[in-house]
């Protein structure tokens, strides 16, 4: 099952960021998918301000992945953009069971190495109002099911 939300402004994208961050557990991975600037890394800024990352969250487009260990727990910032689909000596599927909390931007990309059990969130802008985004998110495994449950 997927749900649906409008987000009508960064502040609502943030919003849901931060209700997600509030079901959070170790090992969790969150998928983030859609166009350059539909609100990928909006959503990772207001995930890691509630998971109170110190450091300031930028998109990791030129370092694949960035590290912060500030918060209440790890958090692994991904954007795979620019592999090309090309991960398989980068190691990704070990963070998924470190411990903390694994967000990628450009999910689809590396579909194949994805975990089964995931939270996928698309983006899509609006053809109506350019400050609109369509997020579909659909949870994979019983504990995305539920968080999905307690917040939408």
């Amino acid at each position: 099952m997927s749900y649906k939300v409008i987000s009508r402004s960064e502040k609502d994208t943030i919003n849901l960021a931060q209700n997600i961050e509030s079901e959070k557990f170790p090992n969790m991975v969150i998928c983030l998918m859609g166009d350059l600037g539909s609100g990928k890394t909006i959503f990772t800024k207001g995930f890691a301000s509630s998971l109170e990352v110190e450091e300031a969250i930028t998109s990791p487009t030129f370092n694949i992945i960035k590290e912060y260990t500030s918060g209440q727990m790890p958090l692994y910032h991904m954007d795979v953009y620019r592999l090309d689909g090309k991960v398989e000596d980068l190691g990704i599927e070990e963070y998924f069971t470190k411990g903390g909390i694994t967000i990628i931007e450009w999910a689809d990309m590396i579909e194949d190495y994805l975990p089964e059990e995931r939270l996928e969130i698309k983006f899509r802008l609006s053809d109506e109002d350019e400050d609109t985004r369509i997020l579909t998110i659909t949870p994979y495994g019983q504990e995305y099911e539920d968080i999905c449950e307690a917040i939408l």
